[in-house]
């Protein structure tokens, strides 16, 4: 078992993550899985000369996963050694959001990684060391350190659900990982904050959206009969002139104009929002960011916005 350690990483503290250690250390926000197959969204160009070519065991399957024996098309001949350890990347294509006006690139899935366990002169032969898909002959392969986690910071205080704005960068959650739309706590999700707007890796970020908005079903205020209509003043028909679904009045003898659930949304402070989550920052791009889930206060959507604490 490989020693953890934690480490002070320009103030903020981390803690290693290699590929035998437990999926998840006590104290790292992201476990083994989450920081090798996590996935980006990049721009900058991707290397698609190093890739999978074969499989130990092509006679028999053509799908691999964890402890499988893979061929990488790179050797002695190009400095590899036994242990190095190689992320495995699927360029899926450019990604478009309604959510962001950026131009946001690629993405890339991250669908595992592999230990090189032996070395030849033209080829090595790696074992599949963790795996969250299938890997593919054709997969590219890319060098990759041991990966470092941020570790819980106040894990045991519940999440401030009423956490004021902080003016800092503001973004929007893009997609989630394996297109999940809801998200909750350990799942990760890609965010349209990155290097350009100075995000770095353990950044903490709050999720939040305006107060009316989110609600996955209709509205309890819809009304299944008008208010207008008299003769079903009641709570099991709703409607009529004095039901709960009625039309409300000003004035002290309720003569004034009527009150409009709309009408007092305008006159209230407009940065009223509603906290949903948290998350933290593992992996930082030009102008996005991964991040995994580590608080929640309900389910959290595609489209939230996130921002920086």
């Amino acid at each position: 078992m490989a020693m953890m350690s934690v480490t002070a990483l320009a103030q903020d503290p981390v803690v290693q993550v290699t590929l035998n250690d437990k999926p998840k250390p006590a104290q790292a926000v992201a476990g083994r899985n989450n920081l090798y197959c996590a996935g980006y969204i990049q721009s900058n160009a991707v290397n698609t000369a190093n890739k999978i070519i074969a499989g130990l065991d092509e006679a028999d399957k053509n799908l691999y996963a964890q402890n499988d024996y893979v061929y990488l098309n790179m050797g002695n001949d190009k400095g590899v050694n036994v242990g190095d350890v190689f992320a495995v990347i699927r360029p899926r294509g450019e990604l478009k959001s309604k959510w962001s006006k950026k131009d946001l690139g690629f993405y890339v899935q991250e669908v595992g990684a592999v230990e090189v366990v032996n070395v030849k002169q033209e080829v090595a032969v790696a074992r599949v060391k963790t795996s969250c898909d299938n890997l593919l002959l054709g997969d590219l392969v890319e060098l990759v350190p041991v990966r470092r986690s941020p570790v819980f910071e106040d894990a045991k205080l519940p999440l401030n659900r009423f956490a004021d704005p902080t003016g800092k960068a503001t973004g929007r959650v893009l997609m989630g990982r394996d297109s999940h739309e809801m998200l909750t706590r350990d799942q990760i999700a890609y965010v349209d904050l990155g290097a350009d707007d100075n995000v770095k890796i353990g950044d903490r970020l709050t999720i939040f959206r305006p107060l009316e908005k989110g609600n996955l079903f209709n509205h309890p205020d819809r009304e299944s009969v008008s208010s207008r209509d008299y003769g079903f003043e009641s709570d099991d028909y709703r409607g009529g002139r004095f039901s709960n679904q009625s039309t409300r009045k000003t004035g002290e003898k309720a003569d004034g104009r009527e009150v409009r659930t709309l009408d007092v949304r305008k006159e209230r402070p407009s940065n009223l929002r509603k906290v949903v989550g948290e998350a933290v920052v593992l992996n930082v791009k030009e102008r996005t960011a991964t991040v995994v889930i580590t608080r929640t206060g309900q389910e959290i959507h595609t489209g939230d916005w996130v921002e920086i604490q």
